[in-house]
C-alpha cells in the first residue's frame, strides 16, 4: 500500500511538472509566434516603404531626365551652354555671353514619315569615279530605287581609281542624315540583313553594269524582275545611268532633293569648310579657281601644252598604264583647239586678265597638285599676288585627318566653290559642272562657264600680235556675257544624250520659276 501512495504520489508530481513543463512550452510558442507575427507585419511595412521611396526615386528621375531633354532640345533659345554640352562649365564670362547675344530659335527635329511600300526586293550600287561623279550617281540610285519599290544598301564608293581613295561612304557623307532624311521616299539600310548577307558572301549576288542614259522605264522593265528573281542586285559603275531629259517630273525633283538637301557632307568636313569660309571672309571677297590642271587630268585628256618633252613621255607613260582610259593616242594640239582640253594656268592668267577680275581679289585654288609646280603657277602668281588654298589657310593639324583622302579634300574644296563670290573652273569635269548647278539652285550664284574653244584661238591671236590687249580684252568679255550662271534652259540632242546639257549643271525643274524674258 505504501508503494501504491508512492507512486501516486509520484505520478501526481510528475503530472504537475508535465502541466508546468506544457504550459511553459505553450507560452513560449505563444510567444514565439506573436514575435514571428510582429517581424512579418515590420518586413511587410518596410517593403512597402522601400516600394513607395523606389517609385518616387524612378517617377522623379523620369521627370528630371524629360526636363533635360526638353531643355536640350530648347537650348539656342533658352539655356546656357551647359544644356546643349553637358558636362560643361559655366562661368560668369559665358553667362554674360548668354543674356547679351540673342540666340536664334532651335525647333526639334521632326523626321518625315516613314513610306509604306511593298519591298521588292534589295539594290546594291558601286559607285565609280571621283567624288561628284560619285554624288551624282548616289542620287539617281535613290530615285531608282524609290520607282522600283526596293530597299537600297547604303552605296559603295569607288577605292579602284586614280586616288585610290579608302574612304567609306560615312567618311564623306553624314550617313545617318542621308538614311532619315529620305525615309518618306525610300527604305535606305547600311547593310543586308543577315541571311541575305550570308548569301552575298558565298559568291551568289547578281552583278551587272546599267545601260547608260536610260530612262527610268529601262529599270522597270529590265532591272525589277532581276531583283524580284535574286532578291539582291548589285549595280556597278553608275555613273550617268540616267537620262538628263525626258523624266517625270517628281524624278527630277527628288534628284534635287537628294543633290541639295540629303547629301550632307560630315559634321567634320562641314566645320573645317566654315572656318575656311570665315578665313577667306575675313579679308574680303574671294574667287575661287577650279584649275584642273593635274597629272591625272592631263594624262588622261592627252594634253600638254607648255609641258616639256620629258613631262610629255611621263604623262604618255600614265594614259597606257591605265587600261580602262582607252583613247591612247591623243593629237593633243587638236584637243586643244576643238576646246577639249583645260586651260594652262598660263591660258587661265591671261582670261581672268581680260575678264577684269580685280588684281586684289583673294583666289583659292580648287584643285590637287598642280603638274610643273611654281613653274607653271609662276604667271598666275604674279598677276594675282593673293593666291591661297586650303593647305596655305589651315594648320597642318586641321588637316592631318584628310591626308591621302582626296574625295575628302575635294569635299572641302566642294564647300568653299559653294560660297565663293566668283566661281570659275577652266575645264568642264564633274566638279565643275556639279558645283554649277548647285550655284545655279542657291540663287544663280556669279560661275563663269568658260568657252574654251573660243579663247584658246583669241589667245593664239593675242600671242602673235594680231590682237593688242584692248581688243583681246574686249572680245573676250562680250562672249562670256551670258555665261555667267544665269537662267538658261538644258540643251537637249535627240540620241545624243552625251552631248547634251548635263541635268546636275542645270537642274531647271527644281529652281525658282522666272519670268520667260529672263530665260535665254
Amino acid at each position: 500500500m505504501c508503494r501504491t501512495e508512492r507512486s501516486e504520489k509520484k505520478c501526481e508530481d510528475f503530472g504537475e511538472k508535465r502541466d508546468k513543463h506544457f504550459y511553459r512550452l505553450m507560452g513560449l510558442k505563444t510567444l514565439g509566434e506573436s514575435k514571428v507575427e510582429k517581424l512579418k507585419n515590420s518586413m511587410a511595412a518596410s517593403s512597402r516603404s522601400r516600394m513607395k521611396l523606389w517609385m518616387i526615386r524612378a517617377t522623379t528621375s523620369v521627370l528630371l531626365w524629360t526636363c533635360i531633354v526638353q531643355l536640350t532640345a530648347l537650348g539656342d533659345m533658352w539655356g546656357p551652354r551647359v544644356l546643349k554640352g553637358w558636362p560643361s562649365c559655366f562661368t560668369h564670362e559665358s553667362a554674360a555671353r548668354a543674356i547679351d547675344i540673342e540666340l536664334p530659335s532651335a525647333r526639334p527635329r521632326v523626321l518625315p514619315p516613314k513610306r509604306v511600300y511593298k519591298n521588292n526586293g534589295y539594290l546594291m550600287v558601286s559607285c565609280n569615279g571621283g567624288l561628284n561623279q560619285m554624288r551624282a550617281a548616289i542620287c539617281d540610285m535613290v530615285v531608282i530605287a524609290r520607282y522600283l519599290n526596293v530597299t537600297l544598301i547604303v552605296p559603295e564608293l569607288d577605292k579602284t581609281s586614280f586616288w585610290a581613295d579608302p574612304s567609306e561612304f560615312q567618311d564623306i557623307f553624314d550617313v545617318d542624315h542621308f538614311i532619315t532624311s529620305l525615309r518618306d521616299e525610300v527604305r535606305i539600310l547600311k547593310e543586308l540583313p543577315p541571311r541575305l548577307k550570308r548569301r552575298m558572301e558565298n559568291g551568289t549576288l547578281y552583278s551587272m553594269p546599267p545601260i547608260s542614259w536610260s530612262d527610268i522605264s529601262y529599270y522597270k522593265n529590265q532591272i525589277l524582275p532581276l531583283i524580284k528573281k535574286y532578291k539582291v542586285v548589285h549595280l556597278n559603275r553608275t555613273d550617268a545611268r540616267l537620262a538628263n531629259n525626258g523624266q517625270p517630273l517628281e524624278i527630277q525633283k527628288l534628284r534635287c532633293r537628294v543633290n541639295f538637301s540629303a547629301l550632307r557632307f560630315t559634321p567634320q568636313i562641314e566645320e573645317l569648310g566654315r572656318k575656311v569660309i570665315q578665313l577667306l571672309r575675313e579679308n574680303g571677297p574671294f574667287l575661287v579657281l577650279h584649275l584642273r590642271y593635274e597629272m591625272d587630268m592631263l594624262a588622261f585628256s592627252g594634253c600638254t601644252q607648255g609641258c616639256n618633252g620629258e613631262e610629255v613621255e611621263e604623262l604618255t607613260r600614265m594614259r597606257y598604264a591605265y587600261p580602262w582610259w582607252k583613247e591612247k593616242v591623243i593629237n593633243s594640239e587638236l584637243k586643244r583647239k576643238d576646246g577639249l582640253c583645260p586651260l594652262t594656268p598660263e591660258e587661265t592668267t591671261l582670261t581672268l586678265s581680260a575678264l577684269g577680275i580685280d588684281r586684289s581679289i583673294q583666289i583659292y585654288i580648287a584643285a590637287g597638285e598642280i603638274y610643273g609646280g611654281e613653274r607653271r603657277m609662276a604667271a598666275l602668281a604674279k598677276e594675282y599676288p593673293k593666291l591661297v588654298r586650303k593647305e596655305t589657310l589651315l594648320e597642318p593639324s586641321d588637316l592631318r585627318f584628310f591626308q591621302n583622302h582626296s574625295s575628302q579634300m575635294a569635299a572641302l574644296d566642294y564647300l568653299v566653290s559653294l560660297e565663293s563670290d566668283i566661281f570659275v573652273p577652266t575645264y568642264d569635269g564633274n566638279m565643275a559642272k556639279v558645283v554649277e548647278g548647285h550655284r545655279r539652285y542657291l540663287g544663280f550664284r556669279k560661275t563663269i562657264l568658260l568657252n574654251r574653244k573660243l579663247l584658246v584661238e583669241l589667245i593664239d591671236e593675242y600671242n602673235k600680235g594680231v590682237l593688242n590687249w584692248d581688243e583681246f580684252s574686249s572680245a573676250v568679255k562680250e562672249a562670256h556675257s551670258n555665261r555667267m550662271g544665269q537662267p538658261t534652259k538644258r540643251l537637249v540632242i535627240q540620241d545624243r544624250p552625251k552631248e547634251e546639257d548635263y541635268f546636275y549643271a542645270n537642274p531647271e525643274e527644281c529652281l525658282e520659276p522666272l519670268d520667260e524674258r529672263t530665260i535665254e
